[in-house]
């Protein structure tokens, strides 16, 4: 298994008259298999809230879905199931999967009562799946319809990132409209995973699905980006880094030496992983000049293969005296999709503030952002909001949900 890594900038193009100059870095990265690589065996934990109100049918469909993803797991992959109401507990311990009938009986005994402790529910899953990450796909998959009451959400986060640190991928999914999103957000974006809003109980066993997929097409995990960048080429000071693709999230970085590095975590060989850098260029020479060398550094758990490295790419940008601008449509559909990320997030502060004109304003903006790269479900989400707003009517917790899902994301339809 290697790494695809193809590298462009939104004009690379530079006007030599020019001091200084702004430019988007597109880096589209996944795992490129190879017909004698093996299919990675997946360490899967399912962490599932059937607290009291979980109750009916929320918990049935919930379990069902449970149930389908064990009988796509094959006898070389590992499951365990922690279940949690205000406390935690193990009802399958990290093991292969040859006794598909008894897991199925531990998870159709659950039955709905207490409160929700989500951090104790975390604590036991990271434990269990230590237990089986040797040369595995480390995957935890957290589902619950409530807030964390019963705990504590600082614990959620740090446990979170002790998850990041030991290379396992945290996945959250919110079953219905009284889930805490910022902190399900931030769990998942912590430890490299996906937020999932799941509206009605009749999604649950395809949303659980969508993940199982996503998990399974892993090839290489922990990867880290490395940028080296020539002299007079600098990073942005403010949020400079992000994902793009398939999910949006600000990526955090650290300087290695006089090296930038970001963690990307999972490479998947059916989604490109698409990072979005936004460089300032100081004055050039005229002609062909490299600005930037990137690498990837990644694990390869098919053979226990840790601190590997891609090929180099090295970014050039061309550097003209009679400037001729060439722009990257490909690049400003990225540019795009993080503008509508950060459009959205104003307008959940401005709506937070209880300014209803100005969030309005700009859902309608994001609306506007996600036409122009032809994401035409997140428009109808945001405009829809938007005029609800501008009506004098009030968002509910599931438009709200929504909009943050879309924002991050395109819908699958």
């Amino acid at each position: 298994m290697k790494v695809a890594l193809q590298a462009l900038l939104n004009d690379a193009s530079v006007d030599a008259t020019q001091n200084s100059s702004q430019r988007q870095l597109s880096l589209s990265i996944s795992a490129l298999s190879d017909p004698n690589d093996r299919n990675l065996p997946l360490n899967l934990c399912l962490i599932l809230d059937h607290s009291g109100s979980m109750h009916g049918k929320p918990l049935d469909t919930v379990k069902e879905a449970a149930l389908s993803l064990v009988e796509r797991l094959t006898p070389s992959d590992r499951l365990c199931v922690i279940a949690f109401d205000h406390r935690a507990k193990v009802i399958v311990e990290n093991q292969y999967v040859e006794d598909i009938d008894k897991v199925k009986r531990k998870i159709n005994e659950l039955n709905a009562d207490g409160g929700t402790a989500i951090d104790e529910g975390m604590k036991l899953g990271i434990e269990e799946v230590y237990k089986g990450r040797a040369e595995a796909v480390s995957q935890i998959f957290l589902l619950t319809d409530g807030e964390n009451e019963h705990g504590d959400n600082k614990k959620c986060l740090k446990l979170a990132h002790t998850a990041s640190e030991y290379n396992i991928t945290f996945s959250t999914l919110g079953f219905g409209e009284h889930w805490n999103q910022d902190i399900l957000e931030q769990i998942s974006d912590s430890a490299g995973g996906k937020l999932t809003y799941i509206e009605h109980p009749t999604q649950a066993n395809q949303l659980f699905n969508q993940l199982f997929t996503r998990a399974k097409s892993v090839g290489l995990t922990n990867a880290h980006l490395i940028f080296d960048f020539m002299p007079h080429i600098k990073l942005a000071e403010l949020k400079p880094i992000a994902q793009v693709a398939p999910d949006t999230i600000e990526l955090p970085f650290q300087r290695e030496n006089e090296k930038i590095v970001v963690r990307i975590g999972d490479l998947m060989t059916e989604d490109s992983k698409v990072i979005l850098a936004n460089l300032y260029l100081g004055s050039l020479p005229i002609g062909k000049q490299p600005i930037a060398n990137i690498q990837v550094r990644y694990e390869d758990p098919s053979f226990g293969a840790k601190n590997e490295l891609s090929e180099l790419v090295t970014v050039y940008a061309d550097v003209q005296l009679n400037y001729q601008p060439k722009p990257s449509p490909e690049v400003q559909k990225s540019i795009l999709a993080l503008a509508k990320y950060r459009q959205t997030q104003i307008a959940e502060q401005k709506l937070q503030q209880g300014d209803k004109v100005g969030a309005a304003t700009m859902l309608q903006t994001a609306a506007k952002t996600a036409l122009q790269m032809g994401d035409k479900g997140a428009a109808t989400v945001l405009q829809t909001n938007a005029t609800r707003l501008q009506d004098g009517q009030t968002l509910s917790e599931a438009d709200r949900k929504k909009t943050r899902i879309v924002s991050k994301t395109v819908l699958q339809e």
